[in-house]
């Protein structure tokens, strides 16, 4: 397992973000909608992204917040809203009517899920399950193969092999 040489600051979230049942988080507009919505609640909501995946239909990533902030939940909704916004033309989908009385958007589930982290092992772990994310569900051999994660962040400043995520050592890994 690496060794992540950083301390943790802030409160740090791992997430999991989940479409409304559609493979579309890799095309080229939701990603390039997505990078802009966060970039843009980033400068009113400062926040770090530690470590990230998208998959089709589903994203996990690791978010450090500034020291006594936890409103994790008003980045969420206003990254969502704009990517929503930029994006809703090209996915049309008919929702259904508690969907539409709760103002819900066609490309996201309404909800997301998030844990604490709570010391450097958990956050090893979690960044861990990341980026072998896509190998998990055999979209990658290798972690490297995967060109949507923040894995050759990490491989570029030495904390993970470029073989990680697909070589022999990792058989067998579990995960949370």
């Amino acid at each position: 397992m690496p060794h992540y040489r950083r301390a943790l600051t802030g409160t740090t979230y791992f997430f999991t973000v989940v479409t409304h049942r559609r493979p579309i988080l890799c095309d080229d507009a939701i990603r390039a909608a997505l990078r802009h919505a966060i970039e843009r609640v980033r400068i009113r909501f400062p926040f770090t992204t530690d470590a990230m995946v998208l998959m089709p239909d589903h994203l996990h990533c690791i978010w450090t917040l500034p020291d006594d902030d936890t409103n994790f939940s008003i980045r969420w909704t206003q990254i969502k809203h704009h990517v929503s916004y930029s994006c809703g033309h090209l996915y049309p989908m008919t929702l259904s009517k508690s969907r539409q009385e709760r103002g819900a958007a066609p490309i996201w589930q309404r909800r997301f899920w998030e844990h604490q982290i709570r010391n450097e092992v958990d956050m090893e772990r979690h960044v861990d399950y990341i980026h072998f994310n896509p190998v998990k569900h055999g979209l990658a051999k290798h972690a490297s193969e995967w060109p949507f994660s923040t894995f050759g962040r990490f491989v570029r400043t030495g904390i993970y092999p470029a073989d990680w995520g697909g070589n022999p050592a990792c058989d067998g890994m579990e995960f949370e």
